[in-house]
């Protein structure tokens, strides 16, 4: 097995610029062909009458040869005496800027070609742009076909100056170093070109030599996007496996993990595999399965890290953003947001800036982001999320956007953003990581009680029959033999909120209530609550301090004229039968009740 370092280098520039002969050229010069290869692909040009093109090494597909284009990302291979390199060329026309993004995000530095004849064009900027954008900070640009400029300095300092201008103009990182080169004679690729006596920098591999590679992944903090989870019951088998691709970091039999955003913690008890012998350790790179010893519920989407270096976790994310679809991303539509594992409702909050990356002219309205333009802006998800900022983990910092059923757009993640229930979600994670369990596990008290816990949360303005819903629907589900409690808010004042008033103390009285609930619900109750105090914009810190458990909202509005958000809207002149009947549906539907056929007949 080889110990040699590799490195990932990507290949970008404007169609027809020579990058496709830039990357033959080093395969050529580096000895990295199979052999025969060169004399094949030369016989082959003199059977066609083409005039040979160390592009022709690269451009594998037919189209491609065909159309003299490059349509797709090549992964292929050169070496150094310092390292292997994986590199990626790019296309360069503006139709396939989707696979340019694609490649740019594997990419550890990048090699941006512009031609010396023709100089600095639209695609030039707008990759130089996506680099940026992409996180891609190692970047050296080549101004190829020096030849056909005659070999002039003057007009490869005009190039460099007028490329640097336009970097520092969008903020983006200047490169490492801008090299004179001509692809076609090899000059100033592996060795150095006489035809250029005036250039004493390095040789563009000795500038990637030059590069540093990116910490192994294994070495960073623990991330692995939940893929899925398996529940084994033929032959006995209990097991419940998570499963999922280890993005960075290792895991041990017996090392403490949590999942985020769920704050749900556990001890790894087995690593699991098909067809392979017992493994007690397995590090990033490797997708593989767990079981836990703790029976705890976790979806996709989930990240399992460790406790002290888990994920950021929120529902505002400040990201850069290219927009490729044909219709323009718009302030009021939703769209789905694919972040790792993840796929959640998105939409824009805040356009912080949108401009054409190829001439830096304003964007195609304050309200909207236009095909091929980029923007700084404040996404929003519908839940919270779990995620890292894009220069710490790409696996977890990176996203897709879809409209529809097509990916139309994608970016990093540079920031997080403070929410209304930030302050909410630091407490209960903290209160999360650091909860002392029974000795009761929440599958014993499901398995006791036949139903998982549960809020149902009454609201609306006084005198709307909030109260006397409320005490019909517990007065059902005990009789059903549920445990249930009423948690009315005329007690919670009373009680450990008689220190506050409602009005001045709005958002402790919602703190209170909610962790109220949390300690209800742990203890494996379906929780009926009304209050005058904790209303529908009160229902999203409830929601946060609650956890994952179901919360349902259920707001009597006899108006007509609320539109909120909620699970149920009632006019408050039904029938408390008919009121009990929907929500009972709504909590079997949420798997609440109804977890044995025989119990709860009553319902």
């Amino acid at each position: 097995m080889s110990t040699r370092e590799q490195m990932s280098i990507v290949i970008v520039g404007h169609v027809d610029h020579g990058k496709s002969t830039v990357v033959g050229r080093l395969f050529a010069d580096t000895g990295s062909l199979p052999d025969g290869k060169l004399a094949a692909v030369r016989a082959e040009c003199e059977r066609t009458g083409k005039v040979f093109e160390y592009a022709f090494l690269l451009d594998a597909l037919t189209d491609e040869q065909d159309q003299g284009i490059t349509i797709d990302t090549a992964r292929c291979f050169f070496k150094t005496q310092r390292r292997d390199y994986v590199i990626i060329d790019a296309p360069g026309h503006i139709e396939f800027l989707k696979n340019m993004i694609s490649g740019a995000a594997r990419a550890e530095a990048a090699v941006l070609v512009i031609d010396a004849k023709e100089g600095v064009r639209e695609n030039s900027r707008r990759h130089g742009w996506l680099l940026g954008m992409l996180g891609v900070r190692q970047v050296v640009v080549c101004v190829n076909k020096m030849d056909l400029a005659d070999w002039r300095e003057d007009r490869f300092a005009s190039i460099e100056k007028e490329y640097r201008e336009f970097l520092a103009g969008i903020g983006a990182p200047p490169p490492v170093r801008f090299i004179p080169i001509a692809a076609l004679h090899g000059a100033n690729l592996a060795t150095k070109g006489s035809e250029m006596p005036w250039y004493t920098g390095p040789t563009l591999l000795e500038t990637l030599d030059g590069f540093t590679k990116s910490p192994a992944a294994q070495h960073r903090p623990l991330r692995l996007p939940v893929q899925a989870v398996y529940k084994f019951t033929d032959g006995g088998d209990d097991r419940r496996i998570v499963a999922g691709r280890i993005e960075s970091g290792s895991v041990t039999v017996g090392d403490e993990v949590v999942f985020s955003p769920s704050n749900k913690r556990a001890r790894i008890r087995s690593i699991e595999s098909f067809n392979t012998t017992e493994r007690t350790r397995v590090c990033a790179g490797h997708s593989t399965g767990f079981t836990l010893d703790t029976e705890i519920f976790v979806t996709r989407g989930e990240i399992m890290s460790r406790v002290d270096s888990a994920p950021q976790v929120g529902t505002r994310l400040r990201a850069n953003l290219v927009w490729l679809g044909r219709k323009p991303m718009e302030t009021s539509r939703d769209y789905k947001i694919k972040l790792h594992t993840a796929a959640l409702p998105v939409r824009i909050h805040r356009l912080i800036s949108v401009r054409d990356a190829s001439t830096l002219d304003p964007g195609a309205g304050a309200d909207r982001i236009g095909r091929h333009e980029v923007a700084d802006v404040e996404l929003e998800t519908r839940q919270p999320v779990a995620f890292d900022l894009a220069e710490q983990d790409q696996a977890t910092g990176r996203f897709v956007i879809v409209d529809g059923f097509d990916i139309a757009g994608g970016g990093i993640i540079t920031a997080t953003v403070a929410d209304d229930q930030e302050g909410f979600r630091l407490e209960s994670r903290l209160r999360d990581f650091r909860w002392i369990s029974g000795g009761v596990s929440p599958s014993e008290r499901r398995a006791l009680f036949h139903h998982a816990p549960a809020l149902v949360l009454f609201t609306g303005k006084h005198g709307v029959g909030k109260h006397r819903y409320a005490r019909a629907l517990e007065q059902a589900l005990f009789r059903a033999r549920i445990a249930t409690y009423l948690l009315d808010g005329a007690n919670l004042l009373l009680g450990v909120g008689n220190d506050l008033a409602a009005e001045s103390a709005r958002h402790e009285l919602v703190r209170r209530f909610g962790e109220i609930a949390h300690l209800l619900t742990d203890a494996g109750l379906v929780v009926v609550s009304t209050s005058n105090a904790i209303g529908l914009s009160d229902h999203a810190s409830v929601r946060t301090l609650l956890g994952d458990r179901p919360l349902l909202t259920i707001d009597i509005d006899p108006a007509g004229t609320a539109t909120s958000d909620c699970d149920l809207r009632l006019r408050g002149d039904e029938s408390e039968l008919t009121v009990v009947t929907r929500i009972t549906g709504l909590l079997r539907d949420r798997g609440v009740i109804g977890l044995n056929d025989t119990t709860h007949t009553d319902l």
